[in-house]
């Protein structure tokens, strides 16, 4: 396993997970650990706007986000494992931006969302087919921060 994942050996069933990327995916295995009360948002392959089908659950986030209006997030920008370390950073990085400047026109206060791009070195699933690169093309909301 490789170091960047060492904690996150268990895992799950991806049945806990809010939506899948696509009808139809397979099963899939996610690394254990405190779930989010916010949804993750998918991404369609080697893009950074938003799909249509992510606008129900970025508006269930932003009914949390405003019942909660202390809580700081993080949103994660990632991508699946094609491409350089580099292009993907910037595209999570994209990614991530796209969501905040979303939550943002919608009315929650910028200085409470960071954003990070952790390319394809954090993967959701592992595997090598698009079912697995489907959910790691993701925008990942972490409540607190990091």
């Amino acid at each position: 396993m490789r170091a960047d994942l060492a904690g996150e050996e268990e895992v799950r069933s991806a049945a806990s997970v809010h939506e899948p990327p696509a009808i139809g995916a397979p099963s899939a295995q996610q690394p254990a650990g405190k779930e989010s009360p916010l949804k993750d948002i998918f991404f369609d392959f080697d893009k950074s706007t938003m799909r249509d089908d992510a606008k129900p659950n970025l508006n269930e986030d932003l009914q949390w986000l405003n019942a909660n209006p202390t809580a700081q997030i993080t949103i994660e920008g990632h991508c699946d494992e094609r491409g350089t370390a580099e292009y993907n950073l910037g595209l999570g990085e994209r990614r991530a931006t796209a969501i905040r400047d979303y939550l943002v026109a919608a009315g929650i206060d910028a200085r409470r969302i960071k954003t990070v791009s952790f390319g394809k070195e954090r993967p959701f699933v592992l595997g090598q087919d698009e079912a697995a690169w489907a959910w790691n093309r993701r925008a990942h909301f972490v409540v607190g921060g990091r």
